[in-house]
């Protein structure tokens, strides 16, 4: 294939593997992984429990090291940064969204959102902090504390932070895995429509094969592996 007519690339991972040790020896995680995702792309990473999704994710991120392989993110090769340079590219480039919202519970709403562009040195992280929350239809809640919010608006500040520095990459882990199934479809749709308006990359890490219909692509991950890459198949279709 000409690589002049290769689309850029949003995430390359190429055979990429992830060991870990344990008491009973080296426990193989990820076995040679290789995954491409496009600008601008929506991909859903499905599979069972211990499938190895939410290692793929933290690899990605550079919150986890891959054991052998490469892993590029925004065209920076993660293998050459040190752990400044992996926190730098996470807080200009990915936004992370959890499953548990990983909100700090002695900060505000907005001081919680306000955090990853103060670490940026960004003078006017309150104000952006305020239309963050303001874009997730959370303005009245501002000067809320975590424990004063519900579980829906909680991962709505989640988004709200992930969001405020407008990653080019959204990086989504089972992010409706704690809520109740109306909210959770709520806070997906928020998710898609500010993906959608940023024209930001999406990784949604999901067990949820419905959910993932509404991706771009569907890749299945087994034991470690990826043993199915391709676009959704709608219930109704099947």
């Amino acid at each position: 294939m000409d690589q002049t007519l290769r689309q850029p690339q949003a995430i390359e991972l190429e055979d990429v593997h992830v060991t870990l040790p344990s008491r009973a020896g080296a426990v193989a995680i990820l076995r040679g992984i290789d995954l491409d995702v496009s600008l601008g792309e929506a991909v859903a990473v499905i599979g069972p429990s211990g499938s190895g999704k939410s290692t793929l994710l933290m690899v990605t991120a550079g919150l986890e090291r891959a054991t052998s392989g490469r892993v590029a993110v925004a065209g920076k090769d993660l293998g050459t940064l040190d752990e400044d340079g992996l926190a730098r590219l996470r807080a200009n480039k990915i936004g992370i969204v959890f499953q548990s919202f990983h909100l700090v519970p002695t900060m505000t709403a907005i001081e919680n959102v306000a955090l990853p562009m103060e670490f940026l040195g960004k003078d006017d992280a309150m104000d952006a902090a305020r239309d963050a929350l303001e874009e997730v239809g959370l303005s009245h809640r501002t000067t809320h504390f975590p424990g004063q919010l519900s579980g829906g608006e909680q991962q709505r500040v989640a988004i709200a932070r992930a969001l405020s520095t407008r990653p080019t990459l959204i990086l989504a882990d089972e992010p409706t895995g704690n809520l109740d199934l109306s909210t959770g479809a709520l806070v997906m749709d928020l998710l898609f429509t500010l993906k959608e308006r940023t024209g930001a990359t999406l990784l949604l890490i999901t067990h949820d094969r419905e959910l993932a219909t509404r991706c771009d692509r569907i890749v299945s991950v087994a034991d470690g592996r990826i043993v199915d890459d391709g676009a959704p198949v709608s219930a109704s279709a099947s």
